[in-house]
């Protein structure tokens, strides 16, 4: 979704994905001319090397809403720009509200996604979601889907145990985004690397999620050099160090516990539901990153996406709240909930940045 500039750079991603042994490749029509890009990379590719086309996994998504013909022409659009017959795997795109999922389980998306299997056209089928945990687990419980792609992150680790559930069902998992929308751990801030430390703080998460068992992690890159990691875990340098893993897990746990103290927020979500439906533990978690590991300029990013992202983001900030004091008794740690959402919005607050998409 990030190499857009150009169908070379597009082809030189490829080709250091492929070095680096990806053999999965994600995509979307809504990522612009990403995928007009990689369909002519891939081309290159087949007519050079057939065989190592042929070893690829090539996904893409769609997204939900529109009526049976309109999205089978969608599919059919999709393959040609990409030069496939078929899928690998088809997901709805963004699958965030209830609607969504009634589009895609009763829906025309269901129409679709069976048309897409019986004629071929995908391998098979999943989603992507940005949605509730609870939206989430009903989609997962359909048993219509065979793969997902949650926010699964080490620093956002709400949704590991939906993950986890999923994994142990035999549905895959991707990651999205554990560089970006994982903390921006590619320009980590020194306290952070500092507590990471021997690991770079992407390295980290990266190890996190990879011992979690999570099938698929996203690498998102623009550029040849953003797919460093991969190209040192396929020559072995990241092999053997699983207690120096577990010691800079812990050493994470410290910093925060420190920072924060008794204001930390543990992300049980007893707070919730909130009567102005204040997304509370997910603003509260922005403030733990923020004040525990000095991760100001990615808290303060996400904080001022709050109401501009339409349902692929949280709708309400720390405004919102009006002190009505419901989530207190709930709080199993007595936090003092209204005060460090107001503290929240005060660090955070700032002229909002423009979005990659959308």
């Amino acid at each position: 979704m990030r190499a857009v500039e150009g169908p070379r750079q597009m082809a030189a991603v490829l080709e250091a994905a492929l070095s680096a042994g990806i053999n999965h490749l994600e995509t979307a029509p809504a990522y612009g001319p990403a995928e007009a890009y990689l369909g002519q990379a891939l081309a290159a590719l087949d007519a050079r090397d057939p065989g190592a086309r042929a070893e690829l996994v090539l996904t893409s998504k769609l997204l939900p809403g529109t009526d049976l013909a309109a999205a089978q022409q969608q599919l059919r659009d999709c393959l040609a720009r990409l030069g496939s017959p078929q899928l690998d795997n088809l997901a709805v795109h963004g699958l965030n509200r209830p609607e969504h999922l009634e589009w895609a389980l009763g829906g025309p998306g269901s129409e679709l996604l069976a048309w897409a299997l019986g004629e071929g056209l995908a391998a098979q089928v999943g989603f992507s979601s940005h949605g509730s945990n609870e939206l989430i687990e009903r989609a997962l419980a359909s048993e219509r889907f065979s793969f997902c792609s949650l926010h699964v992150h080490l620093f956002d680790q709400t949704r590991l145990p939906l993950a986890r559930t999923a994994l142990a069902e035999g549905i895959g998992v991707l990651a999205i985004s554990p560089a970006d929308k994982g903390g921006r751990l590619y320009d980590p801030p020194p306290e952070l690397s500092t507590a990471c430390a021997p690991f770079h703080p992407l390295e980290l998460a990266y190890r996190f999620l990879l011992e979690e068992g999570i099938s698929t992690l996203s690498l998102g890159a623009a550029q040849p050099s953003d797919l460093i990691w991969a190209r040192c875990w396929q020559a072995g340098e990241l092999q053997g160090a699983a207690p120096a893993l577990a010691a800079a897990l812990q050493r994470l746990q410290q910093q925060a516990a420190e920072q924060l103290g008794t204001d930390l927020c543990g992300q049980c979500r007893a707070c919730l539901p909130c009567p102005n439906a204040v997304p509370i533990p997910e603003l509260l978690r922005l403030r733990n990153l923020a004040v525990g590991h000095g991760m100001e300029a990615f808290a303060q990013e996400r904080y001022n996406l709050v109401g501009r992202a339409g349902h692929w983001w949280e709708e309400h900030n720390a405004t919102t709240c009006n002190r009505c004091g419901d989530c207190l008794p709930r709080c199993p740690h007595q936090l003092p909930i209204p005060v460090l959402l107001a503290d929240t919005h005060q660090r955070l607050a700032a002229a909002p940045r423009r979005r990659l998409w959308g």
